[in-house]
């Protein structure tokens, strides 16, 4: 056993019956001496078994003892979010989230630090973080059309620095929007061998959960918002988490693919209509985000909440989201992380 030092957590949401990457990844999590965690729901088949893998059914999330278990919604990507409790309950100290359509590499099972050599891209304003690994054109889901051919600055020299949350890219079908998907072609590769970029200073860039890390300091900015669209779920997370960081003058780490998809079916017109909250508001949610004024030393905890409050107040997520994040907090609270 190759073992990974801290203890690590993978987290996936699944309704299918183990398939090929779910049966890499439980493989891979025994070998490596990994905590595999996949999440059920009420489409999830009642016999699901998997060496290597805790599955976590409807059932089993309601008798967890997490307030969140009884309130989060079925039919809902964000039941992953009792999966992050459940890593978080086993000891993980860093958990990496993925899905039940991505391969892993090798790459994949290195053991996650939480300094990383980066080249760090400062600016202030939208950046398009998959340029800097490719002359290819693609840009990420969530980031406003206008910029998607951007240029950003030139990246900065390769040097060592603290990356709590880390999202790494997929090859392949990489994380872009139904509109990139009916346009342009696929399958997409990235470059290899390029250094991570680390968004410093005001750049924003939207994330997903497609492949990433996030290290226990962080934790709780993992929440996924359920009063929302579908596809905007993890990219709104993602606003909130980089709103949150940016305060405490750090930033997001993107870094080269280690997965691969092989997508689930998918309805791209249905995805394009759960795409557009996005493409009509998120420009207007970064510049929300960023009109707060935190006081020093305020919370995680708090300053997640007001950046709930604005989503809430406009209206982008429902008002019943405010249930559901306290339920997380105080089942946080519970483990010992706030």
């Amino acid at each position: 056993m190759k073992g990974s030092s801290p203890r690590t957590g993978l987290v996936v949401t699944s309704i299918h019956a183990p398939n090929s990457v779910l049966r890499e990844l439980a493989a891979g999590c025994m070998e490596n001496g990994w905590d595999f965690v996949v999440v059920g729901d009420s489409k999830s088949p009642s016999d699901f078994a998997l060496d290597g893998c805790r599955f976590l059914s409807l059932e089993a999330q309601r008798a967890s003892g997490f307030g969140l278990g009884l309130k989060c919604p079925e039919c809902s990507y964000t039941r992953k979010n009792l999966g992050y409790l459940a890593a978080i309950q086993a000891g993980a100290k860093v958990i990496v989230e993925t899905d039940d359509d991505n391969h892993p590499t090798p790459e994949f099972w290195a053991p996650r630090q939480a300094r990383v050599p980066c080249r760090a891209v400062a600016m202030d304003g939208w950046v398009n973080a998959y340029q800097y690994f490719t002359r290819g054109f693609i840009y990420p889901r969530g980031l406003p059309l206008c910029h998607a051919r951007d240029l950003g600055p030139v990246a900065g020299k390769v040097e060592s620095a603290p990356c709590p949350i880390q999202q790494g890219l997929a090859d392949d079908d990489p994380d872009v929007d139904a509109i990139y998907r009916m346009l342009f072609p696929l399958p997409f590769r990235f470059d290899v061998d390029v250094a991570p970029v680390l968004l410093t200073g005001g750049a924003w860039c939207p994330f997903n959960s497609q492949n990433t890390t996030f290290f226990a300091e962080v934790y709780p900015l993992m929440y996924l918002p359920a009063c929302c669209s579908f596809r905007m779920t993890d990219i709104w997370r993602g606003f909130v988490a980089q709103r949150v960081l940016q305060a405490s003058g750090q930033g997001v780490l993107f870094h080269g693919a280690t997965v691969w998809q092989e997508r689930n079916a998918h309805d791209l017109q249905r995805d394009f209509m759960d795409e557009v909250p996005g493409y009509a508001n998120n420009a207007r949610i970064r510049e929300e985000l960023l009109g707060i004024s935190y006081a020093p030393n305020e919370s995680l905890r708090r300053m997640m909440e007001r950046c709930y409050e604005v989503l809430m107040r406009h209206g982008w997520v429902g008002q019943e989201e405010e249930v559901l994040l306290q339920a997380w907090f105080g089942d946080l609270e519970t483990l010992g992380v706030l």
